[in-house]
């Protein structure tokens, strides 16, 4: 593989650069850089979407029949380098990464033109209604029921860990339309309207006293039958193709990298406790050096999937390897953050938000009152998306064949 980028991309790196000077305001940045949670915030996400939008670069994971830039797979990956490194907001994952193209891929004409425009603009915010009490891993084992009844299915259910669902306007969401049938067989794929008497959305609140994911309660939930997605009892397929784009649509190692200078800077200026500072200090300077080394071996990982999506292949399990190695890196920067700050990197500041006007003072640096809430978040990477026992099951079968 090529590593050394095209002229024609090196052009496109410039530009995206000059973009992001320009138009990329300082109070996202510092909004992006307070943010301790999984997901960034609306306030913050839906601006900054805004501009992608006017500019056209919004739908850069969508094919160009729906919307989507064109980009090649290479320009993709820079584009969210670059993104990283100059402290952008992420965009709505579920919406533009994950429902997106399952909507181009499985979708009718009619939800095409009806639901896509509705994302870009935001207009529309959804959530993602898979996992439930009892089937998260097993997510075949879900017991949510859709009944069809005329034009419409009246949905029962519960479920669990729904990211940003108090924020949604919609969710999208596995139930069983045939119970009778194999658990696979036995799924569809639905959209569901939030704003209605049947659904109820309660807080789960996380160790860092973030408020970031929920339980969602569907009693006698109505959709129109035009609100399913591909055929009954194809929702499987479907969910495979939606989590193989949220383990492997979107480039991690630049995220990490970024992160891991920003670690490797602060080290200068950060007291040892012996009258140094920490990059003197051997033992974590060779725990940083290590997790570098295998956040550039990720990337190299990605970048050979996207070589192969660039010839038109599907991502393929190969994204489950990006998913375990991203997960594992990412709680190990956020330890070595907890462990740069010492005492001020454990110290938990539970007023919310951490940016902006509204934030409490940093006494000891924004970062360090950061590292204590992005360590207990970051919990949570091994495990959505499918666990990390998942993803080394699925290696193990469908990667070295055993």
């Amino acid at each position: 593989m090529d590593l050394e980028f095209s002229p024609q991309d090196q052009a496109f790196r410039a530009e995206v650069r000059r973009f992001l000077d320009e138009h990329l305001p300082q109070h996202l940045r510092e909004g992006m850089r307070g943010t301790p949670g999984v997901f960034v915030e609306p306030d913050i996400g839906g601006e900054w979407q805004a501009i992608l939008h006017a500019k056209g670069w919004l739908a850069y994971n969508w094919p160009v029949a729906c919307g989507g830039t064109g980009w090649t797979p290479i320009q993709r990956y820079i584009f969210e380098k670059e993104c990283a490194l100059a402290d952008a907001p992420s965009l709505p994952v579920l919406s533009l990464k994950l429902l997106g193209p399952v909507i181009c891929r499985f979708g009718t004409d009619e939800q095409k033109a009806r639901i896509l425009p509705r994302i870009l603009d935001g207009t529309d915010f959804w959530c993602q209604g898979f996992s439930e009490p009892g089937s998260g891993s097993d997510l075949a084992s879900l017991r949510t029921r859709a009944e069809r009844r005329g034009d419409h299915y009246v949905v029962n259910g519960r479920k669990l860990w729904t990211t940003h669902a108090h924020h949604a306007t919609h969710i999208f969401c596995l139930a069983k339309t045939d119970p009778a049938a194999k658990p696979q067989r036995a799924i569809s794929f639905l959209l569901i309207d939030m704003a209605q008497p049947g659904i109820e959305v309660r807080p789960i609140i996380g160790l860092a006293g973030d408020h970031e994911v929920n339980e969602v309660f569907l009693d006698d939930a109505v959709t129109p039958a035009s609100e399913l997605v591909g055929e009954e009892g194809q929702g499987w397929t479907i969910a495979k193709f939606l989590l193989e784009n949220e383990r492997g649509g979107a480039c991690h190692a630049p995220k990490l990298l970024s992160d891991i200078a920003r670690l490797r800077k602060a080290a200068g200026a950060e007291p040892d406790g012996k009258g140094g500072c920490m990059s003197d200090n051997p033992h974590y300077m060779a725990r940083l050096a290590r997790v570098e080394l295998e956040a550039q071996a990720l990337e190299m990982t990605e970048m050979r999937v996207l070589a192969e999506m660039a010839k038109g292949l599907p991502p393929g399990p190969q994204t489950s390897l990006s998913k375990l190695v991203a997960s594992t890196l990412r709680q190990q920067v956020d330890g070595l953050a907890v462990q740069l700050y010492g005492y001020a990197g454990i110290a938990l500041e539970g007023q919310r938000p951490l940016y902006g006007n509204q934030a409490p003072p940093a006494l000891h640096g924004k970062d360090a009152q950061l590292a204590a809430p992005r360590y207990l978040n970051s919990r949570a990477w091994t495990i959505f998306g499918g666990t990390n026992e998942v993803q080394r099951n699925i290696i193990a079968k469908t990667v070295l064949g055993l």
